[in-house]
């Protein structure tokens, strides 16, 4: 396999550290490795492979200059909106991280166990999206549902981590933690959420819309359809909890009316799907749980149980590390496949 010169913009944040640790985890083969960050971040080191390597300030001329082939962008949607175009012109594959181009009908947006082959569309403007965090454990687990029985609606509500608003998110919470059993928690910051979060939940995650949902509910519902390429019926209610990492998903299913819910036939497709693991003994205590999924890359689901009411509906609990599957691990795998489908694309 041909080794690649890889950018990865966003370098010290949160996300960009993640793509490094999965880049050297799935042995990526690089042939340089080109940190990016603004200037302020600019000459700090990284560690990959054992090695230092000097961030490089992000600039309009840097992918040209360093012969970038792909290019790794999570700095957010404002710093991709800007400088995507020159890594593309200097003939770069962007994969993007941010919500600025899933939408865009010229942007393939892919999770490579559900839609790999909308990788073959990237061509047309040099752009793969990556979902959001959210929405990529969903369709992991929504995808061999439908094709097991045809899903005509979803309703989830989600139960997210403090690291999906990045490192402020969870220093917030350590901080204010550590005032409560100092007993002031009352001046503690507030700045990363609307709200105090720790000892909390809010039921708010993104800006209000003008039909009821926030703006990150929309992007379940919308990013859901283009990616299983149908409209599937979707409702979501995002909840910000305080949790460091990984987030959670109670999820309804309602499949086609004819359908009488095989609850053996429902584990066995989502335990034979790549990437995702059925844990699902109530008896014994045994489910999905943050805990569990930090630090991994699988999809778990369990509490799978069919509607006391209708034969067709089913429900289950869905645990995935939003920073890893959500994000790092995502892109790479995005980029792993594109490299794979190279020679036909």
């Amino acid at each position: 396999m041909r080794k690649f010169n890889v950018a990865v913009v966003g370098a010290t944040g949160a996300v960009g550290e993640e793509l490094f640790r999965v880049l050297e985890e799935y042995e990526f083969p690089i042939n340089k490795l080109i940190p990016l960050a603004s200037s302020r971040s600019a000459g700090s080191k990284i560690e990959y492979a054992g090695k230092e390597v000097t961030v490089l300030e992000l600039t309009e001329t840097v992918f040209e200059e360093n012969d970038v082939e792909i290019a790794f962008f999570s700095a957010g949607g404002s710093i991709s909106e800007k400088f995507a175009k020159f890594a593309v012109e200097a003939g770069a594959v962007v994969i993007d991280n941010t919500s600025h181009f899933r939408m865009d009908p010229k942007v393939p947006l892919v999770v490579p166990e559900v839609n790999p082959e909308d990788i073959k569309l990237w061509k047309e403007t040099g752009i793969i999206a990556n979902p959001n965090c959210s929405t990529i454990q969903m369709v992991q687990s929504l995808k061999p549902l439908d094709e097991l029985y045809g899903i005509k609606r979803v309703d989830v509500s989600t139960y997210q981590a403090v690291s999906g608003a990045g490192k402020k998110g969870m220093e917030e919470l350590v901080l204010q933690m550590q005032a409560f059993f100092a007993f002031n928690l009352e001046d503690a910051e507030k700045s990363a959420f609307p709200h105090q979060i720790a000892l909390n939940v809010i039921p708010q995650i993104d800006v209000a819309q003008d039909n009821g949902f926030t703006k990150e509910e929309m992007k379940m519902v919308k990013e859901t359809q283009k990616i299983m390429h149908r409209n599937i019926q979707v409702a979501a209610t995002c909840v910000r909890v305080p949790v460091l990492r990984s987030h959670s998903e109670s999820i309804t299913v309602t499949f086609n009316e004819n359908v009488d819910v095989d609850l053996d036939a429902v584990r066995n497709a989502l335990n034979n799907f790549e990437n995702v693991k059925v844990i699902d003994d109530l008896e014994n205590k045994k489910y999905p749980m943050p805990l569990i999924a930090t630090d991994t890359d699988f999809t778990y689901v369990g509490r799978i149980k069919k509607d006391i009411y209708a034969s067709n509906i089913i429900h289950y609990f869905n645990v995935a590390d939003q920073v890893r599957v959500g994000a790092a691990t995502n892109a790479v795998r995005i980029g792993l496949k594109w490299i794979e489908m190279e020679n036909d694309i």
